[in-house]
């Protein structure tokens, strides 16, 4: 299988003692919804053309399968001595070792199902030692930007080289305990980030990384280990198991030390007068009945990633979006948002703008009239999205995430995307704009 560097040295795709194997034995998981009919102008019904991945993608068979499977005997887990109870927490246990594998994780990292990247991120937020500074660069989604007590914001990066230069002078200036917090694949621009020089960087000052991956392990195969990485939150919801879980791994001291984020029963050894809480991270922050069918759809996605192999998944998604990179490129009015240019790395998202048009005009156009799901507004990124649009931190008339002029429209594409969908928005965006 070839390799997929992000620009630099290491893999992501790179093997590890605790990553299944990649060859391919499956085809193609179906998705689904896939015959989905919606209803559009005049009153007749179409296919629904989802172009919305980034935001949510779609449920896969065996992610539902896997589910369906688990209802009958599902049960309380840890503390039931009941048949149910006990095989219960074996699948959340053994869904927990899944996905350890399934980011090739070092075996003693903690793995901590949350409900989200964004509740992930909150969680080790909560966890960092006094005094902990992070350095953010400000082209991340607030998930990332926001949950700091301190922390250096950088401006975005002219190109990669630059991130890694900016993260290296921050940190050269920072005392005590530190943590660098980047993304590996944009939810903006889908653009891949340097995340190996940068875990490198990192290092070399004394500092932890933490890696944003919930856009990139939809897409791409991603090894904690090759790539030295300390921390990787993702979530469920973008990896076709949309059942209300998402994950943050890593390193077990400052989670163990950590107050516990939710305090009550399953984090703690016992309660007297004072409670003594758990010292292993993974019951110490999942306190209370966690989301079982939430962990088990999660580990069921990664199964059936793991298994199809990545190199179909990838070849199949690089032809769509050169399909439709190139369909937008060919219309003028069309604009493609990007950080580091056309030519640039990158997943199966593309930003884009429309003269003439607001985001929210040109989604609600797409939905109505042609029956195609897209996603408008500034994609909870509201500064990179500021950025890229050439408009100033004043500009304040569209302060949500969803709606305003200072945005853009938003494609994705992952598994279950036909040739179809690109080409139609492509063929909707051309009868748009000659209107």
């Amino acid at each position: 299988m070839s390799t997929l560097t992000i620009f630099d040295s290491v893999p992501v795709q790179a093997s590890g003692e605790t990553q299944a194997p990649a060859a391919s034995s499956r085809p193609i998981p179906a998705v689904l919804g896939a015959d989905l009919q919606v209803p559009v102008k005049g009153g007749r019904l179409v296919g629904y053309a989802n172009l919305d991945y980034a935001a949510s993608a779609p449920c896969l068979e065996p992610v539902s399968a896997a589910v369906a499977a688990a209802l009958p005997a599902y049960s309380s887990v840890h503390r039931g001595a009941g048949y149910a109870s006990q095989l219960t927490t074996a699948r959340y246990e053994q869904a927990r070792h899944t996905v350890r594998a399934f980011v090739g994780a070092r075996p003693d990292d903690a793995v901590i199902f949350t409900r989200n990247t964004t509740d992930a991120t909150n969680l080790l937020a909560g966890c960092l030692p006094a005094g902990t500074t992070t350095v953010v660069f400000d082209t991340e989604h607030h998930a990332s930007l926001l949950p700091w007590r301190k922390s250096v914001r950088l401006a975005p990066p002219a190109f990669p080289g630059e991130a890694v230069r900016a993260a290296d002078e921050a940190l050269a200036g920072i005392e005590g305990p530190k943590l660098l917090v980047v993304t590996a694949a944009s939810n903006v621009t889908g653009e891949l980030w340097p995340i190996a020089a940068l875990a490198h960087i990192a290092h070399r000052h004394g500092a932890r990384i933490l890696v944003d991956a919930a856009q990139l392990v939809p897409h791409r195969r991603l090894n904690l280990t090759a790539l030295d990485l300390d921390y990787v939150a993702f979530s469920g919801h973008k990896l076709y198991a949309p059942f209300g879980a998402g994950v943050l791994i890593g390193r077990r001291d400052w989670l163990a030390d950590g107050e516990p984020y939710l305090k009550g029963g399953g984090a703690v050894r016992s309660v007297e007068d004072e409670a003594e809480w758990h010292d292993d991270p993974e019951p110490r922050h999942e306190a209370g009945t966690p989301n079982v069918l939430g962990a088990i759809a999660l580990a069921a996605a990664c199964d059936a990633l793991t298994a199809t192999g990545w190199t179909a998944l990838v070849r199949e998604e690089e032809r769509l979006l050169a399909r439709l990179r190139s369909g937008l490129a060919s219309i003028e009015g069309v604009r493609e948002l990007s950080l580091w240019g056309d030519d640039h790395p990158r997943v199966g998202i593309v930003s884009f703008t429309v003269d003439g048009y607001s985001a929210r005009e040109v989604a609600e156009a797409l939905s109505s009239q042609y029956g195609i799901g897209v996603r408008d507004g500034k994609f909870c990124a509201h500064p990179f999205v500021r950025h890229l649009l050439g408009r100033s931190g004043h500009d304040r008339e569209d302060a949500g995430c969803e709606d305003g002029t200072t945005s853009a429209v938003r494609a994705s594409i992952g598994i279950g995307s036909p040739q179809e969908h690109v080409d139609r928005l492509v063929e909707a965006l051309r009868d748009l704009v000659s209107r």
